[in-house]
């Protein structure tokens, strides 16, 4: 063959060559992303699933420390829905957002649910034993004060493991801006310049006080993760994060706002937040954009 012809043809093999090498190494990236969020979806619908199972069972052990009937069954209507929602969780394919998402904001609720039965129990608990104790004192049985003492200690115990369930923080009002160059929205994907992602960290009592540092990871409709502010366990694993901010928290309800550039191509679709505080995802919430 002619060199005019050969020369060409071979410059156009070796073309062809790097597009399928590129389109490989692009193609083998995509996967491992999609199936790090399949991974990550499957250990949070778990995560939630235990939760649902524990709320269940707090509720059969509070109703053995009750003697009020009509306490006893709203716990037992709140028992029967909570276990409800766990079947109706273990019923649904961890890929489906929409219905991952219903179920973690009845989660919320039955865990908030749960926070006032345990506080209101405990006033109960805390009121009787003082009439117990007065009662004790008037008539000199001692033998019987102290062993009513010794079973209040037991279920303070029991309580203090319940309320650290119950402190759990939870994020509420979740919403994500795009913000051109001179940091106002923008409807427009394509003049965004980074992202803004506002959420309240809503009135927890029973939460301990103190410095909190929020973690946000926002991945784009392909799956991948956008930005890089370093990386925080959760799940017994590390998970690298999007955006961090530490926040003074003294269980009150605390608004936070975190931003982050955009350093890539995006295309329009859906984006998913989660918000992680003290090692639990506390918010979820997609976003879509054109």
């Amino acid at each position: 063959m002619n060199k005019k012809i050969i020369i060409p043809l071979i410059i156009v093999i070796a073309l062809l060559i790097a597009g399928v090498a590129v389109l490989y190494v692009n193609l083998h990236k995509q996967q491992k992303e999609n199936a790090e969020m399949e991974q990550l979806a499957a250990l949070d619908k778990k995560e939630m699933e235990n939760e649902y199972q524990q709320f269940a069972n707090q509720y059969s052990e509070m109703k053995t420390q009750i003697n009020n009937d009509s306490i006893v069954a709203q716990l037992t209507a709140e028992q029967e829905k909570t276990q409800r929602l766990l079947n109706e969780l273990r019923q649904t394919k961890s890929s489906d957002a929409r219905e991952i998402a219903r179920l973690k904001k009845e989660l919320a609720t039955v865990r908030a649910v749960l926070r006032s039965y345990v506080l209101e129990i405990d006033s109960l608990n805390r009121l009787n034993q003082n009439l117990t104790a007065e009662n004790t004192r008037i008539k000199g049985q001692y033998a019987e004060a102290n062993r009513q003492i010794e079973g209040l200690n037991t279920e303070k115990a029991s309580l203090s493991e319940k309320v650290a369930i119950a402190a759990q923080l939870d994020a509420t009002g979740i919403s994500m801006s795009p913000l051109d160059k001179k940091g106002k929205t923008t409807k427009k994907l394509k003049k965004a310049k980074s992202f803004q992602v506002s959420f309240t960290i809503a009135r927890n009592v029973t939460a301990q006080s103190g410095m909190k540092t929020v973690y946000v990871r926002v991945t784009t409709p392909t799956g991948a993760l956008l930005g890089n502010a370093g990386s925080f366990s959760y799940e017994n694993r590390s998970l690298p994060c999007s955006m961090k901010k530490a926040v003074e928290y003294a269980g009150k309800e605390t608004p936070v706002s975190l931003y982050c550039n955009i350093d890539q191509t995006l295309q329009g679709g859906t984006f998913n937040v989660s918000i992680f505080v003290d090692g639990n995802m506390i918010g979820s919430r997609n976003f879509s954009f054109e």
